[in-house]
């Protein structure tokens, strides 16, 4: 049963009827509250999905970070205003119910009309001010959305705990039901599910408060929605979601012969695939190719794209003759040494890997892919199936359908080749795509279980794309994998590698249980040279660098000096080998070929930390607590790069965290002052503990998020896919916290004591799971799906139902203290963190690893532990408003 506010504080013609009502229709509150809040949650989701098929994933995070700070504005509105809501709180929560759905349909459908291009954003202003429209355009509705909530929060702030539970629950439940919506709702009318939700919860709210103009003014609402989302694009020709040039699907849709002929919206990606005659796909072939073949086949690939991004090519069933152009491709070097192999193919994706294991006559073929959208498309399909020769359906092939490392992990099965092809590739070229992406296929103990299946002398063979001069993946890529085998193998590693590259285009690392004999090498020397591939290393390579001052200081020039003054315009400068005796041919080399030859040197020699602390980039290896082929950039070089952004294109996913944290940064304190500024004499100046509460409520914002976002991405290795992550976390940390919020009430009569012990307990629980949680995830990613859920449900849920307590409990106080105005400020700080916090997270996993995010957040909620008397802290001039006893 809901507390109400102490009628002798009430003017009678107050006129709320959630308040005089609400004992009556209880279930119709939180019912509303919950649908109202997922409508929320699904708004953000819609347009984090709108961004990354339409331009790239980071800028809908960025929209939606800074959205959020609707909540403080909002708060801070209804802080200055809070007389208002006493005499007109019904009407004012009847509007904004009203004005929601209009506003989710028409903010979209007009920032569709202004889209934005990420890779003039230096070059020309006007795409800032776009971008700028686009996130004004998306704020409305969630003021709309929290101006509704804020107002129930204040008129049921006795029980706010209750209240609270319908928000966080519906808001995990709802967020559950929006993935489970991408199953069939394409995304160009994902929009409609925040809409449909907010009707939903208007329309209970209306039907158990509100009057017959209101209901009126919602049916008004839905019926003006779905005119603006359907109706309007088709009269005025104008896009629904309006796709960026610079995508990849954007090319093939301006092929004359371009078709689609797969399309299949899912959780794990809007999945198209698209047939023409333009299409080629040969990732790293040979210029020698054209000198050597009479033509490459025609019409071999289909493209197939995720999310817009692509293509991954779907190679056609070929003929024997008209695969010979597979000699010229990278993937072909271990098979130049292991004959009938028994391969793994770590992904899929488009089959090329797959195609040129079975022609080149591997025994068996074990192919893993843990997007089950490719699998159904290419397993179900008729015409896909038709054009591929049904290659899943290869007697020599098994398929695995989660992630290959946790196949790996778990599995006795032994082989001779594994083989790790460009896999997730797309967003590793893309231009300002999709750099801040966990790659947990790609780190130190992914490679370790990779080099732990293989047979004695069995060969893992790495290609990756290498677009990059200075160079920065491919120098990753060799630090994590040469530190891998140092674990695996000891500190011998001079035999056990070899490595060529494709200038701008790929570079492929092979990596032999026992080491390369002599034949070996030379037989791999002569097909690179062959290939007019560049040799990185072999064993004997026998290079002493002696430029290697020159080599760095070039390059730190060439970022951070007067384009004029690098000295990598002249190239013949810079050699490798030693003054008195070059290296044959050094003279000639690229820089980025010298500075890989560098770094393997340096790698075998295991002192490359040393140079790696001199390289203009950040080059350390990947691991699963720091999973990035992103933040090349190094902190402390930040200031230096705000000018000459066109040269690290490649990193403004990265950059874009920073802006997004100093915008959010900027944003909270100023809505965060907006109350003190305007009302600090009649709003806060007789309230003792003001400081403190808002440390207290930043503390909780920060946490509460760090731990949400740093448990998504830890749990994405172990559950196999970042879609079910997602599904899981948001719903286990939300749903669960509802619960503890339900439960806090029992802890209202002993407050004092009992926060403490809370926070304490919180605090000490995350850093225990910042240390442990890896080993645990590890052991759960080897168990069956529904045990894997199982047990990442129950890794969340302790944590979880603790982290419910501390803000109910503080915000209940407060209005039982009669702090009314702080009770809104508070909420609104409490948001304005929570979007600061947001922002934090990937800089820190990219700059400490994920570990951190969860220590930090346990810091936090120790720190709010000085705070508690603050929050509790009576005036003793002034009577409370209410009763501050629990009931």
């Amino acid at each position: 049963m809901l507390q109400t506010t102490n009628p002798a504080t009430v003017p009678a013609d107050a006129g709320v009827p959630a308040i005089a009502r609400a004992k009556r229709y209880p279930a119709a509150l939180y019912l509303s509250v919950g649908l109202m809040a997922g409508a929320l949650i699904a708004l953000q989701l819609a347009i984090m999905r709108i961004f990354a098929v339409g331009s790239w994933a980071h800028f809908g995070s960025l929209v939606v970070s800074l959205a959020m700070l609707g909540f403080g504005l909002t708060s801070a509105i209804l802080c200055i205003a809070k007389p208002l809501i006493g005499r007109h709180g019904a009407r004012i929560a009847v509007a904004m119910l009203i004005l929601f759905a209009p506003l989710v349909a028409g903010s979209n459908l007009l920032a569709q009309q202004f889209p934005f291009n990420a890779v003039f954003m230096l070059a020309d202003p006007q795409q800032k001010w776009r971008l700028l429209a686009n996130f004004l355009l998306y704020l409305l509705p969630f003021l709309a959305g929290a101006g509704f909530l804020g107002v129930i929060f204040i008129q049921n702030s006795q029980g706010f705990g209750r209240v609270y539970f319908a928000d966080l629950t519906g808001a995990g439940l709802c967020g559950l039901l929006f993935l489970l919506a991408m199953n069939w709702v394409p995304p160009e009318d994902l929009i409609t599910v925040p809409l449909g939700l907010g009707l939903g919860g208007g329309a209970l709210w209306l039907a158990a408060y509100g009057t017959r103009g209101g209901c009126i003014g919602l049916a008004a609402a839905g019926a003006l929605s779905a005119g603006i989302h359907y109706g309007l694009p088709y009269l005025l020709d104008i896009p629904t979601l309006a796709v960026s040039d610079f995508k990849g699907i954007a090319y093939v849709r301006k092929f004359p012969d371009s078709t689609r002929i797969y399309r299949q919206p899912s959780p794990f990606g809007d999945l198209q695939i698209y047939a023409s005659s333009y299409l080629h796909f040969a990732p790293g072939l040979s210029d020698n190719a054209a000198f050597n073949l009479p033509a490459l086949p025609e019409n071999s690939y289909l493209g197939l794209y995720l999310d817009g991004d692509g293509p991954m090519g779907v190679i056609r069933d070929l003929p024997p003759k008209d695969t010979a152009y597979f000699a010229y491709l990278p993937m072909i070097y271990p098979y130049l040494i292991n004959k009938s192999p028994d391969t793994f193919i770590v992904q899929f994706g488009g089959g090329i890997s797959t195609a040129v294991a079975l022609r080149n006559n591997a025994r068996t073929v074990t192919v893993a892919e843990s997007n089950p959208a490719v699998l159904r498309a290419f397993l179900v399909d008729p015409t896909l199936g038709a054009f591929t020769g049904h290659i899943l359906n290869d007697p020599r092939l098994r398929i695995v359908d989660y992630e290959a490392r946790l196949y790996l992990g778990s599995t006795d099965n032994r082989y001779d080749i594994v083989d790790l092809s460009l896999a997730n590739s797309a967003g590793l070229s893309n231009p300002g795509g999709f750099t801040v992406v966990e790659r947990f296929a790609y780190t130190r103990e992914a490679m370790q279980s990779y080099m732990r299946v293989l047979k004695p002398g069995g060969i893992l063979s790495v290609t990756l794309w290498n677009k990059e001069d200075p160079p920065k993946s491919a120098l990753k890529l060799y630090a994590t994998m040469v530190a891998a085998a140092r674990a695996l193998d000891g500190a011998d590693l001079a035999q056990s590698f070899f490595a060529a590259a494709n200038y701008l285009s790929t570079t492929t690392v092979l990596y032999k249980r026992g080491g390369f004999t002599r034949d070996e090498i030379e037989k791999l020397r002569g097909h690179t040279a062959a290939m007019s591939f560049d040799e990185i290393y072999y064993p004997g390579i026998g290079e002493d660098p002696g430029e290697t001052a020159a080599l760095l200081e070039a390059y730190r020039n060439q970022i951070f000096a007067a384009a004029s003054s690098s000295p990598l315009a002249d190239q013949a400068d810079v050699a490798v080998g030693s003054p008195s005796e070059p290296s044959p041919g050094a003279a000639a080399l690229l820089p980025a070929t010298l500075m890989s030859r560098l770094a393997w040197h340096h790698l075998i020699r295991g002192d490359w930390s040393e140079i790696a602390d001199r390289y203009v980039f950040d080059t350390r290896p990947l691991t699963d607590d720091r999973p990035y082929f992103a933040g090349y950039v190094k902190t402390q070089d930040l200031p230096r790069v705000v000018d000459r952004l066109e040269l690290l294109q490649d990193e403004w996913g990265y950059l874009l965290l920073w802006a997004t944290l100093a915008v959010a940064a900027f944003g909270a304190l100023l809505l965060v002052g907006l109350p003190l500024a305007f009302g600090w004499r009649t709003i806060f100046y007789q309230f003792p503990g003001k400081f403190g509460t808002m440390l207290y409520f930043t503390c909780l914002g920060l946490g509460y998020i760090m731990v949400e976002i740093g448990f998504l991405s830890k749990f994405t290795l172990a559950l196999s896919n970042y879609t079910v992550s997602a599904a899981v976390v948001i719903t286990g940390m939300l749903v669960f916290s509802g619960i503890g919020s339900l439960i806090s009430e029992r802890c209202l009569d002993r407050a004092r004591a009992t926060l403490p012990q809370l926070l304490a307990g919180i605090g000490g629980l995350l850093i225990a799971y910042a240390m442990c949680l890896d080993r645990a995830l590890d052991w759960i990613g080897s168990q069956s799906m529904p045990l894997r859920l199982m047990y990442c449900f129950g890794l969340i849920l302790f944590p979880a139902v603790l982290m419910g307590f501390p803000m109910p409990i503080a915000m209940t106080m407060l209005a039982r203290l009669g702090k009314d105005r702080i009770f809104v400020w508070a909420w609104g700080v409490n948001g304005c963190f929570s979007v600061v916090g947001a922002a934090l997270v990937p800089i820190i996993a990219t700059s400490f690893g994920l570990s951190a995010n969860l220590a930090i957040a346990g810091c936090a909620y120790l720190i709010a532990i000085a705070a508690v008397s603050s929050v509790l802290a009576t005036d003793t001039r002034r009577r409370p408003a209410v009763d501050a006893s629990p009931r």
